[in-house]
């Protein structure tokens, strides 16, 4: 029988980040959710534990553990405050781990060593705005000339919902562009989309005006603009033509992460209405001795275990070697909505405290429904569920 249970070296990693996100992370959450505003004092914090490395090798300034370390240090982070976890789980699983997985020596050696150690941060630039899930929609390009006798990628196009994009110590985006195109059978025309790296320093690329969300406060988010930006052509990423398939391999990933980011969420409502339960009064009886608040509880308790376990089978099979995409999809899909609803429950236990946002259950309320969209949306899950099915 499968045993769920962490080993020494798992559990004691739960606990450094449990205790970091209580101490640490927990006190000013509300602060820079109401501000807006990058917790970089948080970050370089983080930076200093090695938690942005702990995936990547030694070799490249990592700290040779695996993608499993990085889902339960995300889902620790991620009980306090989704903002702080999303910035980790961006900064790794969408900036890094695409040099990691696809890049050459030379592109790991030159990047790996400041994104695994927390000082600089890489974003992800897939999205656009008739394109995400539909890669035929992708309309930023990329031209291959000669210019001053060398080889030269020339970018145009806009990018969406970028996560990590437009920080003081944001320094790479990978940027998917169409670099050509071929004729099908049917005569139909084929988008050959590639990968390209982008230093932010880069003339012709611009961060635009930070977004004004709904949750996720604390989380740098912007638009892109590419204009005539010039790369070298060694800035390719994997093989030409290949870019949108290496990015659907690290979305497989990152469900994982997500999912372990929204057990996370959906655990902290359970604490924070626990704790509430048991403190506040009506009646003459503290209210979590009444059905109604003590069933919700227990409901909410039985959605984390459920995700939790969904995310374990999931990595667990990613690191075997086995296939995992339709369990990562499981996952997501399970551990998105335990947050969303659970968010929900927990908001109506508070009751009018819930609607307050210096309370962390407020913050989830608000945060969670991004779980159900980002990195694929709750419907995208269900399709390749189903057609791992055979419909």
């Amino acid at each position: 029988m499968p045993d769920y249970s962490l080993s020494e070296e798992y559990q004691d990693l739960s606990d450094t980040v449990r205790a970091f996100a209580d101490e640490v992370v927990a006190p000013v959450s509300a602060k820079h959710d109401q501000e807006h505003s990058f917790p970089y004092e948080v970050v370089a914090q983080m930076a200093d534990m090695g938690l942005f490395g702990l995936p990547f090798p030694e070799q490249y300034g990592g700290m040779g553990g695996d993608y499993f370390a990085l889902a339960l240090a995300l889902e620790q982070l991620g009980r306090v405050d989704q903002s702080v976890a999303i910035t980790l789980e961006a900064g790794v699983s969408l900036g890094a781990m695409p040099v990691y997985r696809f890049g050459t020596e030379a592109q790991k050696e030159q990047w790996l060593p400041q994104l695994a150690s927390g000082q600089a941060l890489a974003g992800f630039g897939l999205t656009e705005p008739e394109a995400g899930s539909d890669a035929g929609g992708t309309k930023t390009t990329a031209r291959l000339e000669n210019v001053n006798g060398e080889n030269t990628w020339i970018i145009n196009g806009t990018k969406e919902f970028i996560t990590n994009s437009g920080t003081d110590i944001t320094r790479l985006v990978t940027v998917t562009a169409v670099t050509g195109t071929s004729t099908k059978e049917d005569g139909s025309v084929r988008k050959e989309i590639s990968t390209l790296l982008v230093p932010t320093d880069t003339p012709g690329f611009k961060a635009e005006k930070a977004y004004n969300k709904v949750g996720w406060n604390a989380s740098d988010t912007h638009p892109l603009t590419l204009r005539d930006v010039h790369v070298p052509e060694g800035n390719l990423l994997g093989q030409r033509g290949r870019g949108y398939a290496n990015f659907l391999s690290i979305l497989d990933e990152g469900r994982i992460a997500i999912a372990a980011l929204a057990v996370g969420a959906a655990q902290g409502c359970v604490d924070a209405s626990l704790r509430y339960a048991q403190e506040r009064h009506t009646f003459g009886n503290m209210i979590g001795k009444y059905q109604a608040i003590s069933f919700k509880i227990a409901r909410m308790q039985a959605r984390v275990h459920t995700a939790r376990l969904a995310y374990y089978d999931a990595a667990a099979k990613m690191l075997a070697g086995k296939p995992f995409k339709t369990e990562a999809a499981i996952a997501k899909l399970v551990a998105g909505e335990a947050a969303m609803d659970n968010a929900r429950d927990a908001t109506q236990v508070f009751g009018g405290y819930g609607f307050i946002n210096e309370f962390t259950v407020a913050r989830h309320y608000r945060d969670s429904k991004i779980l159900e969209i980002g990195e694929g949306t709750s419907e995208v899950q269900l399709m390749l569920i189903a057609r791992d099915l055979g419909l």
